[in-house]
């Protein structure tokens, strides 16, 4: 999860392909907003090297999603059409995520954040990516509030990947995507 729009570096845009092509190293599946920015970076590393990949879109419709989001189609396997807008659709990316991994972001990014935080899900966050992930620990201290969550940080994004994977198969975690391995 990261920033669709607004100011995004080029070295955002390269840690973000650097997660997605671990991912599919790892031969997980990735599950983005299917939007530009950071997801798009992390899809199109992960497509590279054939990699599976799910976008969750806003809209209603391709149509929608090209012409209204301005968003793309490629590089997904598939995206699911919520119609649920900006909002509702980071309740949908959250729930068809095992793991939530989060680079830099704004105040979108933030929601997933605490969706995800609340809904008790493995988290990953890359460290000196920019934006408001750096807070994201800082953040989960300040709820006060045990919802079973794991929170993981690092700045390297293949160290981020592999130890987010690592405990979520060595705990034997729930799946909540339609990609299940099993």
């Amino acid at each position: 999860m990261g920033s669709a729009g607004g100011p995004i570096t080029p070295q955002q845009l390269a840690l973000a392909h650097r997660v997605g092509e671990q991912i599919a190293r790892r031969d997980a599946v990735i599950v983005t907003g299917a939007c530009p920015g950071i997801p798009h970076a992390a899809a199109l590393g992960s497509h590279e090297l054939g990699g599976k990949s799910l976008g969750v879109s806003p809209a209603h419709s391709r149509e929608e999603h090209v012409k209204i989001f301005t968003s793309p189609l490629e590089p997904y396997d598939a995206i699911v059409f919520t119609g649920s807008g900006l909002m509702g659709r980071e309740v949908h990316n959250i729930h068809s995520s095992d793991v939530v991994i989060f680079i830099g972001g704004r105040s979108g990014t933030l929601g997933e954040f605490a969706i995800a935080y609340d809904e008790g899900k493995l988290i990953g966050i890359l460290l000196d990516s920019g934006g408001l992930s750096d807070d994201f620990e800082h953040i989960a201290e300040m709820c006060n509030k045990n919802t079973g969550s794991v929170l993981l940080a690092s700045a390297n994004p293949e160290e981020l990947v592999d130890r987010c994977l690592d405990l979520y198969y060595k705990a034997n975690l729930p799946t909540s995507t339609v990609f299940d391995r099993g």
